[in-house]
């Protein structure tokens, strides 16, 4: 199990420089954007994609820093039902796919996509209720159109040897794990979790709990390290279904949280040793998205935690159980 980084809070500095920093506090690999919400500030698709002397220079830069690449990112709507929209994330993720199976990299994250509620509909619908009825039957449309991409998404990366892996979150259609498993049982087991606890924290799912729900059918591709607090003060006057602005913090029901800071490091050995139980022993991928402090601190105070909650050797010998 190693230690990881999504590279966007660096995005600001060339890919060389990045890997210098996380080399020196301690990561061992990264996760790239390369398209959609994440952005491609350290991997444009279209300088890598089907260019061998590019990628045998990122390769060599890997190398020089001793990392490698856990996933490549490209979060955005390929639902949305604007066609215009839909396209460009679909193609984005199709060029991943192909750009991963190049670099020999396992899983490209994503997210599931949010359909409008109907075909006429211009917006995406995130349905959270099955009353009045009309949401219930809105719900079911979208699993149609849903199943129906990720069929051939999955087709798609199975031709290629890469997992899609899925986060878990709101405005989402797969926002928990239970949705998660029923578009996986849907598709093929290409189909899977990037599985981000910060997400789940909020919506009051335990999380280790998920985690052996989704480890039991192998269905976890990628790890996040992202923490959440809940902040009960604001959570009881007003629930935790809250649109007031992330930099707006003391008015907030919950903010994310730089590791550590939402859960003690307790909990995050936790976490370790249940993803160790159900057979995850790759990358905790760090993404930082804690508005109380900066990406730098950030990132350090979670390598700090992580590395002291990671387990860096395989298990020995149970030679008190003989």
């Amino acid at each position: 199990m190693q230690v990881g980084v999504l590279t966007v809070p660096l995005g600001d500095q060339s890919l060389e420089d990045a890997l210098s920093y996380l080399d020196d506090i301690g990561v061992d690999a990264v996760e790239l954007g390369c398209g959609g919400f994440t952005g491609d500030d350290h991997l444009p698709r279209e300088e890598y994609l089907d260019d061998d002397d590019a990628r045998a220079e990122l390769r060599d830069s890997l190398d020089e820093h001793d990392m490698e690449v856990s996933a490549l990112a490209t979060h955005n709507n390929p639902l949305h039902p604007d066609d215009d929209r839909a396209s460009e994330a679909d193609t984005e993720l199709r060029e991943a796919i192909e750009l991963a199976d190049q670099l020999g990299v396992d899983a490209v994250t994503t997210f599931s996509g949010l359909p409008a509620g109907g075909p006429n509909d211009e917006v995406p619908n995130w349905i959270t209720a099955p009353w009045p009825t009309e949401h219930a039957d809105a719900h079911d449309y979208q699993w149609e159109v849903a199943t129906e991409y990720w069929s051939e998404i999955a087709d798609y990366a199975a031709d290629h040897g890469v997992d899609v892996a899925i986060e878990m979150h709101p405005n989402m259609l797969v926002y928990e794990p239970h949705g998660m498993l029923k578009l996986r049982e849907a598709t093929n087991e290409r189909i899977g979790a990037n599985f981000d606890p910060s997400h789940l924290y909020w919506q009051g799912i335990d999380v280790t709990a998920a985690i052996r729900l989704l480890g039991e059918e192998d269905a976890i591709h990628h790890f996040h390290a992202k923490d959440t607090k809940v902040y009960e003060e604001n959570a009881r006057e007003k629930g935790v279904l809250d649109t007031t602005g992330y930099t707006e913090e003391a008015d907030r029901s919950w903010l994310f949280r730089s590791i550590g800071y939402g859960h003690g490091e307790a909990h995050w050995k936790d976490v370790v040793s249940t993803l160790r139980m159900v057979g995850y022993d790759g990358t905790l991928s760090i993404e930082h998205e804690d508005s109380l402090t900066s990406g730098r601190e950030g990132l350090e105070k979670a390598v700090d935690v992580l590395d002291r909650a990671v387990f860096e050797t395989t298990p020995g010998d149970a030679y008190w159980a003989e």
